[in-house]
């Protein structure tokens, strides 16, 4: 009917995108709260707002999480044009406030003129926990920026109530995000902090973070594993992600209970990161010389790379395969030929499992199962499928060459 098209029409009206309706901000000056250029938008928001990331109810919805640029203290306010009401439109409109609350700490304000007074406590705010590396960024604008890695727990004054405002960061650029448990003393936490300069003091700004949990491994040796990690997005893309790893790696190398180094669940950039990150550090290990690569992968890499750098078997075989790329000459048919049989034997590795898994099966499986689980995989299939995975691989392996090439 006509009535329930109009309503329908109206009531999409109402309808708004929450990752453009969340503006996000790290403020260091009073006239950033302003300025639209400083505002940055969420990746996902579907954690919080559901699956199609919208909002119902509200026209023009606002909704501001604005952060002093260090501590984070928080500003919280949700502004829209207009809203359904009940009695008018017989539809509810979405708790919006309700469901940021849910996701940080409470202690925010709602008022800018409070949280510009906030921003003048900032000159007090100092990185918690121990220094382990500083480095420096030369960028045009500002020239050279010196930032700060720090490692923290949650025995650091003010540091369990700083890390519950920073971890909402999670839930919007991380696809899969869920909150740690920060009372564990076993999570350790990693802090990248930038210097700044503001009324001639020296002033410091959160970069982004890492956590890494510590399993115990029987007897007496610990297996460190990499939970989360965000470079908050105004910083993206500055190189801060290798910087942190490499030093986090270089920490945890320091000590002797350590085992190896892993990751939980890593996304596709995490490994491409990582990758980076190992190649470079095991670049200078004797077992890995230019001269030994084409001997192929050997028990000295995995025990020097265990053993130094507490990297596991299968990423020092992931480095092994990147500095041989770098060593070889693919112009030259033979060699190139060599490393592609190199990188499609380990690739193989899981078809070959197949295969002796089908092989068990077909003695207790029905013909008819059987086509069904044959016809997922023939031969011509499977060597295609290898060809696309090799052809990825090294797509993958020559960026992280180039870019070892630029750091240089």
């Amino acid at each position: 009917s006509l009535y329930v098209n109009t309503m329908e029409k109206k009531l999409a009206e109402y309808k708004c995108d929450t990752n453009e309706a969340i503006s996000l901000k790290l403020v260091r000056f009073p006239e950033d709260v302003d300025d639209d250029s400083t505002t940055f938008h969420p990746e996902y928001s579907h954690q919080v707002f559901g699956d199609d990331e919208v909002a119902f109810g509200y026209k023009g919805l606002q909704i501001q999480l604005f952060y002093a640029a260090g501590n984070l203290s928080t500003l919280f306010k949700v502004k829209y044009t207009s809203k359904v009401t009940e009695t008018f439109d017989c539809v509810e409109a979405d708790d919006v406030e309700g469901k940021i609350r849910e996701i940080i700490p409470a202690g925010f304000t709602c008022n800018t003129d409070d949280f510009i007074s906030l921003l003048e406590k900032e000159a007090n705010f100092k990185p918690f926990g121990t220094l382990l590396h500083t480095y420096t960024v030369h960028s045009e604008e500002a020239g050279e920026l010196t930032y700060q890695i720090h490692k923290a727990d949650v025995t650091c004054p003010g540091f369990r109530e700083y890390h519950e405002r920073l971890q909402t960061f999670l839930m919007w650029f991380i696809e899969t995000a869920s909150f740690i448990d920060a009372d564990d003393d076993r999570w350790d936490f990693f802090l990248v902090f930038e210097k700044y300069n503001k009324d001639g003091e020296t002033l410091y700004a959160t970069v982004g973070y890492m956590t890494v949990y510590n399993y115990y491994v029987y007897p007496d040796k610990t297996r460190p594993r990499v939970s989360q990690m965000l470079i908050l997005p105004p910083f993206q893309g500055e190189g801060h992600g290798a910087q942190l790893l490499e030093a986090v790696h270089r920490f945890y190398c320091s000590l002797p209970k350590v085992q190896d180094i892993t990751a939980e669940d890593p996304s596709e950039n995490y490994v491409k990161l990582r990758d980076y990150v190992l190649v470079k550090l095991c670049q200078g290990l004797p077992s890995f010389a230019a001269d030994k690569l084409h001997l192929g992968f050997s028990a000295d890499m995995i025990k020097e790379a265990q053993d130094k750098l507490k990297i596991n078997k299968k990423h020092a075989r992931r480095v092994y395969e990147i500095l041989r790329l770098r060593a070889t000459d693919m112009s030259d048919e033979d060699k190139a030929r060599e490393y592609r049989l190199e990188v499609k034997k380990r690739l193989f590795g899981p078809y070959r499992k197949n295969q002796r898994e089908l092989a068990k099966m077909r003695k207790c499986l029905r013909p008819e199962e059987l086509v069904s689980h044959m016809s997922q995989m023939d031969t011509q299939t499977q060597h295609e499928e290898l060809e696309k995975s090799y052809q990825d691989v090294v797509e993958d392996y020559r960026r992280i060459i180039e870019r070892l090439a630029s750091q240089a």
